[in-house]
């Protein structure tokens, strides 16, 4: 016997139409190039949505084609993230930041058929456009430029549209958005989203002991919009009725925190990197900002060091760790802690909120070894594996990575992690990075993080280097804060009450920055090759 219940399709049609119904009034704020703030509501934002969703279709636009989009965090780019998919397409946000080969490649492979861009990154795209085959351009007038020769006003396509559109028949299992990973092990791979996996995405964010994203919320995201839909915010935020900021191109930390101050923002989202300048600003003028409650920072990309979460707290700004992958939509855990541990001493509770958390409803975890899976006991290791509704299943046109996911349908993350007791992942090392000595493994995140928690040290970075007697060794590179000054046999001391010998960097290398991926993670791959012929002196060999 089948259950009795309507059969609603799960599409983005239905997080649109609440907000402008339920919250026509509510803002989407943009932060523009010159530093001036635009705003649009709900209710005007889904008629645009529906001029440029015709729009596309009277272009040409089939079922199934790729909208491109080369855009910062703005209102246009969220309704781009509507109108494709909604016209029967999907949105296909570019990664800015990558360089302009790697970009073409990307577009290529997702044979991309139309593209919206900003005007400020026009010069960008004329930096690959000769290589890509986009039928039509159309430019944003987000800085307020004049529309380039050779493309098309976004505005005025909007403008000879018309908001008397019905969106076609869609099903939930329809693709609605694409983004491309990272690429840091080989080339990047699409993944395809669903409607029904958004619109779940969007739900479980919603959700108290998840992000707890309401209509009260004024939600900051500063994760960029090709990131992975910056973490499904541009969908939960409509979905939930809150109000939504968006940095435009970038702004200063000071900028941030007025910005935080002026609009009573309760939630902020970004990658440890942001919240690390955040946080020199308020060393230096701690008094110079007043939020109107406790701020909830959702931190995700990397793991943020115990101490970043700890100073943070004494300014009001609350962390949450949550871990995910583009292949993850990003939402998979998220470090809250439970009722039960309230009353743990604040030691035990930090150690805990500095995991990447439990499991979000819905989405389910193993820890596997060669031998078979591994005990959540928070001591063993194994390779953390995922699935759910909106887990990638496969990548778009790579059957030559179909090893990432196992026989019986699981997705390998390549994450080397253990799970506590209570559920709580703690993601030891990606399985690239850990470093192998003497037949033991060292985390290099555990290390970072434990650097990071010096009053002198900004950032570290561990990587692994040859060694002949040991196979590997750890190499921390580190960058300081401004004026200060350590040996490092002060680091090594440091480093002493924690790890055992022969767990500490044979040494520390000092400089003005670490590289990072276009999405802020610590680019160790060039971290190696720059340092693979470094040696340690002989007496700092570690013994066991």
């Amino acid at each position: 016997m089948r259950g009795l219940m309507m059969d609603e399709p799960l599409t983005l049609a239905a997080i649109l139409e609440r907000a402008s119904r339920y919250f026509p009034h509510i803002e989407i704020v943009s932060l523009r190039p010159d530093g001036t703030l635009s705003r649009i509501e709900y209710g005007a934002l889904a008629k645009r949505v529906r001029r440029l969703a015709r729009a596309l279709q009277e272009a040409g636009l089939a079922r199934g084609d790729r909208v491109a989009t080369l855009m910062w965090n703005h209102s246009a780019h969220v309704e781009t993230y509507f109108a494709a998919p909604l016209a029967g397409g999907i949105v296909h946000p570019l990664n800015l930041r990558l360089h302009p080969d790697e970009i073409a490649y990307i577009s290529g492979h997702a044979e991309d058929r139309f593209l919206i861009v900003d005007d400020v990154l026009w010069p960008v795209y004329e930096r690959f456009r000769d290589k890509t085959r986009f039928e039509r351009v159309w430019v944003v007038p987000f800085s307020g430029m004049r529309t380039p020769p050779g493309a098309e006003s976004y505005e005025t396509l909007l403008a000879h549209s018309s908001e008397d559109f019905e969106f076609p028949e869609i099903d939930e299992n329809d693709a609605a958005g694409m983004c491309f990973t990272s690429g840091t092990t080989g080339r990047s791979k699409g993944v395809v989203y669903s409607h029904r996996s958004l619109v779940l995405h969007s739900m479980a964010e919603c959700m108290t002991d998840c992000l707890g994203i309401s209509q009260s919320d004024t939600v900051l995201s500063l994760a960029p919009m090709f990131h992975v839909n910056s973490w499904g915010l541009p969908y939960t935020c409509p979905m939930a009725g809150a109000k939504l900021l968006l940095p435009g191109c970038g702004c200063s930390a000071e900028d941030l925190l007025d910005v935080m101050e002026e609009e009573g923002v309760t939630i902020a989202c970004g990658v440890p990197t942001i919240w690390l300048g955040v946080l020199d600003a308020l060393h230096k003028n701690p008094d110079g900002w007043k939020f109107r409650g406790p701020v909830r920072v959702l931190i995700g990309g990397a793991a943020p060091p115990q101490s970043l979460i700890r100073e943070l707290d004494r300014f009001g700004l609350r962390v949450i760790h949550a871990w995910g992958m583009t292949e993850t939509s990003p939402l998979a855990t998220v470090g809250r802690l439970k009722e039960s541990m309230r009353e743990w001493k604040d030691d035990r509770k930090y150690e805990t909120r500095s995991k990447q958390g439990y499991a979000v409803p819905l989405i389910r975890l193993r820890l596997m070894r060669p031998e078979g899976e591994a005990p959540w006991d928070d001591a063993t290791p194994g390779e953390l594996e995922v699935r759910g509704p909106w887990i990638a299943a496969s990548y778009y046109n790579a059957p030559e990575a179909a090893n990432r996911w196992s026989p019986d349908g699981w997705f390998r993350t390549g994450d080397i992690a253990t799970i506590d007791p209570e559920g709580y992942v703690k993601i030891l090392d990606r399985s690239k990075d850990m470093i192998k000595s003497g037949g033991e493994w060292i985390s290099s995140v555990d290390l970072e993080n434990a650097l990071m928690a010096h009053p002198a040290v900004r950032e570290a970075a561990v990587i692994a280097i040859p060694d002949e007697k040991w196979q590997e060794r750890p190499l921390a590179v580190v960058v300081l804060r401004d004026g200060e000054h350590v040996e490092p046999a002060e680091l090594e001391k440091f480093l002493s009450t924690r790890f055992a010998k022969w767990q500490i960097p044979d040494g520390f290398v000092f400089t003005k920055e670490i590289p990072r991926t276009s999405v802020g993670k610590f680019l160790k791959s060039q971290l190696r090759e720059q340092y693979r012929d470094w040696h340690a002196p002989s007496e700092s060999s570690k013994e066991e």
